[in-house]
């Protein structure tokens, strides 16, 4: 039988119980339950606390909203479900939007919006209408102003004296811009390819 060595300090090594098959002096059960008693006690906490909160924003936003009127009521948009593209729930979506005064937040993202616009100012450009309602004075199409400028020419302005230049300067030289300034939008050219398209099938078909 192998006999126990001693320790440098004389001492025998101390027996192990492995009959068990864990060691026993790790397990802390009382620290585990500390542990979870104090993490439910927090999530409760911050739960009251998350409530209460909530709550008290909720008021004060009903107490600046103010008491409920025709501009100002609750209106639930969970029975709009997903909104489909289809025209029955964008007139619901209309009627709801119609009970709020203007300016309301845009439900695209504008290019109508800009087609609109240019549309009218093409209805401006291209056609006769009276500038008031006095009828005194009258807009005339572009085209026709730009002859009328062609025949009578611009009026002359007076020449201005300008100081003679100095060593190495050089008088400056303005260049015509290469457009006019204005173009359309790319959704506009696409309304405007789908139209052409749509016209020529037409013609096709009869």
């Amino acid at each position: 039988m192998h006999k126990p060595e001693n320790d440098s300090s004389g001492r025998e090594p101390e027996k192990i119980d492995i009959s068990s098959g864990f060691e026993k002096s790790d397990v802390k059960i009382t620290g585990i339950l500390v542990f979870i008693t104090a993490l439910s006690i927090f999530v409760v906490v911050t739960a009251i606390l998350c409530y209460g909160i909530g709550k008290v924003i909720n008021a004060r936003m009903d107490k600046e909203d103010g008491p409920t009127s025709k501009w100002a009521k609750t209106v639930d948009i969970r029975q709009l479900g997903n909104l489909p593209n289809n025209p029955e729930m964008q007139n619901k979506v209309a009627e709801l939007t119609q009970q709020f005064p203007t300016p309301r937040v845009q439900l695209d993202d504008g290019n109508q919006d800009v087609a609109d616009l240019h549309a009218r100012e093409d209805l401006l450009l291209d056609n006769y209408s009276w500038v008031d309602g006095t009828h005194a004075k009258v807009r005339i199409p572009i085209e026709r102003a730009m002859e009328l400028i062609a025949q009578r020419g611009l009026p002359v302005a007076p020449s201005v004296q300008t100081a003679p230049l100095m060593t190495g300067e050089s008088a400056p030289v303005i260049q015509a811009p290469l457009t006019n300034g204005f173009a359309r939008t790319g959704f506009e050219q696409q309304e405007a390819q789908t139209e052409a398209i749509e016209a020529h099938q037409r013609e096709e078909s009869k």
